[in-house]
C-alpha cells in the first residue's frame, strides 16, 4: 500500500520476538453464535465466549464490551482482566484501559503492554522518573526489551539528557532489524537535539542498512536538508526512488519539489514526544506488515495516544484495519489525517474502495469523481473507478474510466500495458471483440511477457476457433511465466481440450483443479475432459462439485444438462490444433473466469 512499508525492514523477523501477549490477541476459531444472542447474554460463560468470539472476527469493539461485562460478574479473574485491558487499549478507550493497565501490572509487575501505556501517560503528565520505571519494567523479550530501550532514550533527550539517552541505545547481541532501529533513533534523538555530526553518521549508517526505506530516506533527506545541504538531501532522495519498487511515495516526491524550490525544509522530528510516538509507529507499522495485526494495532494505538494527528501511524492503521476487514472502521481512521497532505489523492482511493467494499458503490463513484474532478491530469481516481466497475461487470462505465485513463497518459509506456489489458477485457465482456482484440495486442507490444495478457488473448482466441496455433502458444508462454496460477494452467487444459486432445488436457486440468479448487468453472472444465476420456463417474463428481461452488448463473443449466444427459463424446484429435471440440460453457464466462483482475485491485498491486 502507497502509505506503508515506511520502516518495515526486509526480513525483519519481528513475529518471532511475539511473547504471550500475542496468543492472548490472536483470533481463536468461530463458534455457533449469533452476534443478537451474544449481546443478550449476560452470563460469565456467555460473556467471556461472547468476547472471544467477537475476537475471532477481529470485533475487538464489541470484544470489549463483552469482556468488560465479564470482569464485572468474575473481577478477581486475571485471563478475564488481562482481555479486557488488552481489548479497550485495541480501541484505544484510554481512561477505562490505563485503569485497567493499573490493575494488571499489580498481579503482573512486569506486563509489557500495560507498563509501555503507563509509561506513555506518566510522560504525558511530565512525571519523567515514573516513565522511565514503567518502560523499563516493560522490557520482557526482544521487543520489549528494544521498545523498553529506545522508549527510555526518549525520556531523557525530554530531560535533556542526550549524552545520556545516545548511550543508552546500545543492546548486546542485537540482530540486524533491532540494529536499525537503534541506529534510526539514534539518529532522530541526535537531530532532534541539534547535533548534526552525529546525526549524519547515524542516517549514513541506516540509509547503507536500507535505502528502500521511506520513513527514513524522508527523515534523512529532511536533516540533511534541515543543515543546509539541499544538494546532498536531493541526492539521498533520488536514491531511495531508484531502489524503491513500485510507484514514486507522494511524501518522497513532495519533499523533491521542496527541495528543489529551495523551500525551508525542517528535521522530521521536532520534539520528544514526536520521536516517542515514532517508537511505537515504527514497530506497529512493521508488525502489522509481518502478520502480528493484532499486537501491532495496539502499538500504533499507543503512537496516536501521543500523537493523535500522526498521518503514518493512521494511515497504518486504516491499512490493518482493511486486512481483518473492518471496512468502516478504516473509513473512520483515513478521515483522520489532516486533509490537504501531499498523500489526500491515495486517503480518498483508499476510502472508495472501502466503500465499494462495503457496497456503497454510488459513494465509491461519487467520491471518485469528484477526486478526478480536483486532479485533472491525475491518471489515478480514473483508474480506481474502472477497477471498481469492471470489478462490479459494470463493463462500459469501466471502458470510459480506462478510455480516460489512455487518454492522459498520451503516448503509452511498457508500464501502461495494464489500462490496455483492462479495458480489452471488458471490450471481451460485452462482446466487442475487435476492440477487445486491439487493447490486448496492444497491451501485449507494450509487454511481451505479461502472463495476464497473454493467457487472455490466447484463451479468447481459441474460445473462438480463431487463431488456435496463436493462441496456444501465448498459453504456453503464460504457464511458463506462472506456472503455479491456476487460472492460467487451466487455460492451457482448455486449449487442449479445445483442440481436441482430451488427454493431454487432463494433465493440466487436474493441475489447474489442484491449484484452485474452489473455482466452479474449473471443477467444470475438469469434468468435460473426464467424460470425454470415458470416466464417466469422475465427471459426473467434478460437475456436482462445480454446482456446490455456486457458479455464475449461466453455466447453471449447461452444467445440470451435462449431469442429466452427459457430453456427446468427441473424437481424439491428438496435437491437431485444426481440430475443434465444442465449448460447453458460455463462452464469456469462461473467459471471465481468466480473468485474474476481476476481483478490486489496490492501486499498487496491479496485475
Amino acid at each position: 500500500m502507497i502509505f506503508t512499508r515506511s520502516l518495515r525492514v526486509s526480513n525483519v523477523g519481528l513475529l518471532s520476538s511475539l511473547t504471550v501477549i500475542g496468543a492472548l490477541l490472536a483470533p481463536v476459531p468461530a463458534f455457533a453464535w449469533s452476534k443478537g444472542a451474544a449481546q443478550a447474554t449476560r452470563s460469565l460463560p456467555g460473556s467471556y465466549l461472547a468476547g472471544r468470539f467477537a475476537r475471532s472476527n477481529h470485533d475487538t469493539g464489541q470484544a470489549a464490551g463483552f469482556y468488560r461485562n465479564a470482569l464485572v460478574q468474575d473481577p478477581d479473574s486475571g485471563i478475564l482482566l488481562e482481555r479486557a485491558f488488552l481489548m479497550e487499549a485495541s480501541e484505544a478507550n484510554w481512561e477505562r484501559a490505563i485503569e485497567l493497565a493499573e490493575d494488571v501490572v499489580k498481579r503482573q509487575p512486569r506486563h509489557r503492554m500495560a507498563r509501555l501505556l503507563l509509561g506513555l501517560r506518566t510522560f504525558k503528565s511530565g512525571d519523567y522518573q515514573k516513565a522511565i520505571e514503567n518502560f523499563k519494567a516493560a522490557g520482557s523479550g526482544p521487543i520489549g526489551e528494544l521498545t523498553s530501550v529506545i522508549t527510555r532514550a526518549w525520556v531523557e533527550q525530554a530531560r535533556g539528557r542526550t549524552i545520556e539517552a545516545l548511550s543508552s541505545l546500545t543492546l548486546r547481541k542485537q540482530a540486524d532489524w533491532a540494529r536499525f532501529y537503534l541506529r534510526y533513533h539514534r539518529a532522530l534523538i541526535a537531530d532532534q537535539a541539534g547535533r548534526t555530526t552525529d546525526a549524519k553518521r547515524a542516517f549514513e549508517s541506516v540509509f547503507q542498512q536500507d535505502s528502500k526505506t521511506l520513513r527514513t530516506a524522508l527523515a534523512y533527506a529532511r536533516s540533511t536538508a534541515a543543515a543546509g545541504d539541499y544538494r546532498r538531501a536531493k541526492g539521498i532522495l533520488r536514491t531511495h526512488l531508484r531502489q524503491s519498487t513500485g510507484e514514486d511515495h507522494p511524501l518522497a516526491v513532495a519533499l523533491m519539489d521542496q527541495l528543489t524550490r529551495g523551500d525551508k525544509v525542517t528535521t522530521l522530528i521536532s520534539e520528544p514526544q514526536e520521536g516517542l510516538a515514532e517508537v511505537f509507529y515504527g514497530l506497529g507499522e512493521a508488525l502489522t506488515g509481518e502478520g502480528g495485526v493484532s499486537i501491532g494495532i495496539l502499538y500504533l494505538q499507543m503512537a496516536l495516544y501521543l500523537e493523535p494527528r500522526h498521518p503514518f501511524a493512521l494511515a497504518a492503521l486504516a491499512s490493518a484495519y482493511e486486512s481483518m476487514k473492518r471496512f468502516e472502521k478504516a473509513i473512520d481512521t483515513y478521515d483522520r489525517i489532516p486533509r490537504g497532505s501531499a498523500l489526500q489523492l491515495a486517503v480518498d482511493i483508499r476510502k472508495a474502495f472501502n466503500l465499494n467494499e462495503l457496497e456503497r458503490i454510488e459513494e465509491a463513484k461519487l467520491l471518485l469523481e469528484k477526486v478526478a474532478a480536483d486532479n485533472p491530469d491525475s491518471i489515478k481516481p480514473y483508474d480506481a473507478l474502472g477497477n471498481i466497475m469492471r470489478a462490479r461487470k459494470r463493463y462500459e462505465e469501466a471502458i470510459g474510466y480506462y478510455s480516460k485513463v489512455i487518454e492522459l497518459v498520451g503516448k503509452p509506456e511498457d508500464k501502461d500495458w495494464v489500462y490496455y489489458y483492462s479495458r480489452g477485457t471488458c471490450y471481451e465482456r460485452i462482446k466487442q471483440w475487435d476492440n477487445a482484440e486491439v487493447d490486448l495486442q496492444q497491451a501485449l507490444k507494450l509487454d511481451p511477457n505479461q502472463a495476464l495478457t497473454l493467457n487472455y488473448l490466447g484463451y479468447s482466441w481459441i474460445d473462438q476457433n480463431i487463431n488456435l496455433r496463436e493462441g496456444m502458444k501465448l498459453i504456453e508462454k503464460a504457464v511458463s511465466l506462472k506456472p503455479d496460477d491456476g487460472y492460467i494452467v487451466d487455460s492451457l487444459g482448455w486449449a487442449h481440450y479445445r483442440t481436441g486432445d482430451y488427454q493431454e488436457a487432463l494433465n493440466y486440468l487436474e493441475k489447474a483443479v489442484e491449484l484452485r479448487p474452489e473455482d466452479p468453472v474449473l471443477n467444470d472444465h475438469l469434468g468435460d475432459a473426464y467424460w470425454q476420456v470415458g470416466r464417466i463417474r469422475e465427471a459426473r463428481f467434478q460437475w456436482d462439485q462445480a454446482l456446490s461452488l455456486k457458479p455464475d448463473p449461466d453455466l447453471v443449466g449447461p452444467i445440470e444438462k451435462k449431469l442429466a444427459e452427459g457430453l456427446p463424446v468427441k473424437r481424439q484429435a491428438l496435437a491437431n490444433p485444426n481440430v475443434t471440440g465444442s465449448s460447453n460453457a458460455a463462452p464469456t464466462a469462461a473467459a471471465e473466469a481468466k480473468a485474474s483482475q476481476d476481483g478490486v485491485p489496490l492501486p499498487q498491486r496491479r496485475k
